[in-house]
């Protein structure tokens, strides 16, 4: 038995609520894996990382927060980290500086591959994906998931310390 997608207008899910926020890929909705104590643990820490420096660095971070990556295609990174200079948006229209994906057990291959290459084709310099389960860190660029605790976040004076972020989870 095939699976069916029905088609959402793009206007019906910008005008719609969904919890945990959903992704809207070409007409599709894509719902989110729910985090868990991990993935929620390493969300904070990087959030704390980022707004502990926002100022000094200027920036500004949020998690879970729309980005338009193409013009039928919206995706919600855990962590988004974007340039202060720049006007703040109800949906992030423009590349952030950097993206951060944790993993949840729920979490398919395929599924994350998309929605990587989604980010670099907007172009987002600093493509990060966090496995809580491994306490793994891995670079994504040019299609391929490195592991990788690489501290420069190109275009930006942001520095990732893994080990100091490591400390903020709980």
């Amino acid at each position: 038995m095939a699976a069916t997608t029905t088609f959402v207008p793009l206007e019906a899910y910008l005008r719609s609520d969904y919890e945990p926020d959903a992704e809207y890929v070409d007409g599709a909705i894509e719902e989110r894996p729910m985090g868990q104590y991990d993935h929620g643990s390493w969300q904070k820490a990087l959030l704390l990382w980022f707004a502990n420096q926002s100022k000094s660095w200027n920036i500004r971070v949020l998690a879970e927060y729309r980005v338009r990556v193409a013009a039928t295609r919206y995706r919600v990174p855990d962590v988004t980290v974007w340039d202060r200079a720049l006007p703040v948006e109800q949906i992030l229209t423009y590349p952030p500086l950097a993206v951060f994906e944790v993993l949840s057990p729920e979490d398919r291959v395929p599924r994350l591959l998309r929605k990587l290459a989604d980010y670099q084709a907007m172009g987002i310099p600093t493509i990060v994906v966090v496995n809580p389960e491994t306490d793994t860190i891995y670079r994504y660029q040019n299609g391929v998931l490195t592991p990788s605790e690489e501290q420069a976040c190109p275009g930006s004076e942001c520095v990732l310390d893994w080990e100091r972020i490591r400390d903020l989870r709980d």
